[in-house]
């Protein structure tokens, strides 16, 4: 069993975060004016979210060893880390068609072309991520 502390750490900076972003909005709005209170209010839920989460599972694990070591092995059997392979592929190969009408939308909305830089920077990044990868991966084999 791996220790909690690091799970507790997350939950407590996720209330705090959540606090502090509800109280930026409610005490003074208009001083608060940009993104930093919805910032905080996001982080704050995914922190939260995510270590109580990973204590619930470790609580309902606790009692049973044969479970805990069924959840490991499902977990790096090589048919499920296929299957997730096959479905990252699968979204990238969505993502990038996406990608490509939001800029085309955009850029026929005639939105600011700091925007549309934006998208066009992340989209090239994320093409040139993959074409390193391809790369890579085709040198090992």
């Amino acid at each position: 069993m791996k220790s909690k502390s690091k799970e507790i750490v997350f939950v407590v900076v996720g209330l705090l975060l959540v606090a502090v972003g509800f109280l930026m909005l409610r005490g003074m709005p208009e001083a608060w004016g940009g993104p930093l209170p919805y910032l905080c209010l996001g982080i704050g839920a995914g922190a939260f979210g995510w270590g109580s989460g990973e204590l619930l599972k470790q609580r309902a694990l606790k009692g049973d060893p044969k479970l805990e070591k069924q959840l490991e092995v499902a977990a790096l059997d090589e048919r499920n880390v296929a299957l997730a392979n096959r479905a990252k592929a699968r979204a990238f190969d969505c993502m990038l068609y996406i990608f490509g009408a939001l800029m085309l939308a955009f850029a026929l909305m005639k939105a600011d072309l700091v925007f549309i830089l934006l998208l066009v920077g992340a989209y090239l990044l994320v093409v040139g991520i993959s074409v390193y990868y391809y790369i890579r991966y085709d040198k090992e084999m």
